[in-house]
């Protein structure tokens, strides 16, 4: 198939005077871009890479590929993620990954707990501050967890994040109001291990958003295919890094990654893990790929917490959690790629 592969280098960045340092951490590299295009051109297809900017759709007109294989992260506005789908399917044009809702969805991630939480998920209880003077409600306890609504790769994530009184709140709300300029999220703060869980496949059709009410119902996972679970190894890092897994470590540290694979984990922790995976990927509308991640409560005998989904998973060979999970199941890394695209493709109906 002729393949367009669509993203966001971070050497094409926009840049102004002022621009915060951490501003495209989620973009890619052209190591991750150049990976990617031997995995498809291994796979027998033919690739173009176009960047995903307002040059994309006369690009897309031009090119007229037979799919695209879309991990774009946007540049601007609170549903970046998703302009490029949308863009997509106004040309009609096939696509890897979750479609126009659910990227916009996932990228809030108060909107993303709302959702948990109307279905009943495990999500630690939270509170949206969009002006510095808001009282915190009551039902809230410290510690808690503070960090923008709508970032990714850890931006805004530090050893501060974690607060302990009102006072160090008022600080932390300050900073993230001043730097990323959008509401902040407010969280009970879990304390436990950072378990990450990769998924590939798509739940079989015709799917609802939504899980059984009844609690003795099967377990719904068919189609989808579950990594073995990640955990990283917070042990392996500086201790003024508070055990968390930081804009540092996910940035500065990538190269360097510390990580249990799989993790040390009874049969009944994983099943539980993939099942509610399994239902985060079903209530958010996730396609072909995401990955959840989950903090196991260390005060609640490990009960896992849902802290985010991701449906545009990091895919570098070398250090991406999805990948390393794919290839110590014993996945080539052009198998991982290639099965993304032929996953979409078959929705589509182009194989």
């Amino acid at each position: 198939m002729r393949v367009a592969l669509l993203a966001n280098l971070k050497k094409n960045a926009p840049t102004w005077p002022g621009i915060s340092p951490d501003r495209w951490d989620d973009l890619d590299s052209e190591e991750t871009i150049e990976a990617i295009i031997r995995a498809l051109e291994a796979g027998g297809h033919e690739v173009t890479f176009l960047e995903g900017d307002v040059t994309l759709y006369d690009n897309l007109r031009r090119l007229r590929p037979d799919i695209c294989f879309n991990i774009c992260e946007g540049h601007y506005g609170d549903a970046r993620e998703a302009q490029v789908p949308a863009i997509l399917e106004m040309l009609r044009i096939p696509y890897t990954g979750s479609q126009v809702l659910t990227l916009a969805l996932a990228l809030d991630k108060p909107m993303t707990k709302r959702v948990l939480t109307y279905h009943s998920l495990p999500t630690p209880d939270f509170q949206v501050f969009e002006r510095l003077d808001e009282e915190l409600e009551h039902a809230m306890r410290f510690p808690l967890f503070v960090k923008p609504s709508r970032e990714g790769t850890g931006m805004g994530i530090s050893a501060d994040s974690i607060v302990h009184d009102i006072s160090e709140l008022r600080a932390q709300l300050r900073r993230l109001f001043e730097r990323y300029n959008q509401p902040v999220l407010v969280e009970r703060f879990i304390e436990g291990r950072e378990i990450t869980v990769g998924i590939v496949g798509n739940l079989a059709r015709p799917v609802a958003w939504r899980i059984p009410e009844d609690e003795n119902a099967p377990r719904i996972s068919k189609g989808l295919h579950f990594f073995p679970p990640l955990e990283v190894d917070m042990s392996a890092y500086p201790a003024e890094e508070a055990g968390i897994y930081t804009s540092r470590i996910k940035v500065e540290m990538a190269h360097d990654f510390h990580y249990l694979c799989p993790a040390p984990l009874s049969r009944e922790q994983v099943e539980d893990l993939t099942w509610l995976a399994a239902a985060v990927f079903r209530v958010t509308g996730c396609l072909d790929v995401a990955r959840v991640d989950f903090r196991l409560d260390a005060h609640e005998g490990n009960k896992p917490y849902i802290l985010e989904v991701n449906p545009l998973p990091g895919l570098n060979p070398g250090y991406s959690d999805l990948c390393i999970e794919a290839a110590v199941e014993g996945w080539s890394y052009e198998k991982l790629i290639n099965e993304i695209l032929n996953l979409a493709a078959e929705r589509y109906g182009l194989i």
